[in-house]
């Protein structure tokens, strides 16, 4: 008998982390509060204002008894820092761009949602009596922010027309919509709302990001908060596709909440919602977007580490 209950013991401690890592995945064994959330209403990420605003992660995530907490984070760089510091648990938005310099930086996050591919959204404009062409921003100074996917668009259009002593003065979208309005700058890098706002106020689009940037919008999580809270995160996808699917049977409902937090007419939600390029899945495409992103941002120095999209990619990511 006592060989038998020897058997049994040993038997159990050689299979317990077959149960604890079963899939991979580490077991849930922390009760959360609470999880924090970005919310990132610009360019115009319709499936976050409408799950924010009809409640959708607060209704799923009630019977559990956790709060949801949305804190206003707009910079992917911002993001980036709040979720080093344990701060934020989901990022409902960030670009690829401020994701591979995350990694690279040593902060790891991972992708586990796609959001939109907005070809149209980010564009590089000048003032009523400013450059004609992107040929002309040679010699020229131009406001917006750094390390964003804005930054990789006036870089990529900067060695593809083989410009030269262009100057970018770093900068936030509003900022860098007033200092081009009061002719401080010669262009400005701006989005979603602020390109219908420049053009009202006689501003011009030079380009969008057509033909030299894919921009590719994510949700990002901690890598160590994916792998402590996997069934978080599949919930949390479950929701944004719903939203997803909310937006294409209910657009005008949906464009109306749009319209209200953003503080925007009608007319131009429906603009940006056109221009936004929803999505709700990430595909081959993307990963392979996100290796052209790497090579881009290792020729500029912006990142010096070794980073591959597997790195960036969440497990939990179905890559269609």
């Amino acid at each position: 008998m006592k060989r038998n209950g020897f058997k049994f013991i040993l038997t159990s401690l050689i299979l317990m982390p077959l149960y604890l890592f079963a899939g991979g995945q580490k077991e849930e064994t922390t009760p959360l509060k609470e999880i924090n959330i970005s919310y990132v209403k610009s360019p115009f990420n319709l499936q976050v204002m409408v799950m924010k605003e009809k409640e959708l992660l607060e209704k799923e995530f009630a019977p559990d008894k956790i709060t949801i907490k949305w804190h206003e984070i707009t910079s992917g760089a911002k993001q980036a820092e709040a979720m080093a510091a344990g701060s934020l648990d989901i990022a409902s938005v960030m670009n690829t761009a401020s994701v591979t310099i995350a990694n690279a930086a040593g902060n790891n996050v991972d992708i586990i949602d796609a959001v939109s591919r907005p070809i149209d959204t980010f564009t590089i404009m000048t003032g009523e009596n400013g450059p004609l062409n992107v040929k002309d921003l040679s010699g020229k100074t131009v406001a917006g922010p750094k390390g964003t996917v804005l930054h990789q668009l006036l870089e990529s259009v900067i060695q593809k027309e083989g410009l030269h002593d262009v100057k970018l003065v770093s900068m936030g979208l509003p900022q860098a919509q007033t200092a081009l309005l009061a002719g401080k700058v010669d262009a400005a890098l701006l989005a979603g709302a602020l390109v219908l706002k420049t053009q009202d106020a006689g501003g011009q689009v030079l380009t969008t990001s057509e033909g030299y940037v894919q921009p590719l919008l994510v949700s990002v999580s901690p890598r160590s908060f994916v792998e402590a809270h996997p069934g978080v995160i599949t919930r949390y996808k479950k929701i944004q596709s719903q939203a997803y699917d909310f937006i294409i049977n209910s657009q005008d409902e949906s464009l109306a909440i749009g319209a209200a937090q953003q503080d925007l007419s009608p007319d131009y939600a429906l603009d940006l919602y056109k221009r936004s390029g929803i999505a709700n899945n990430f595909v081959k495409a993307d990963e392979e977007g996100l290796l052209k992103d790497i090579l881009f941002l290792q020729d500029l120095g912006m990142i010096e580490g070794a980073v591959t999209p597997h790195d960036l990619i969440s497990e939990l990511l179905d890559v269609q």
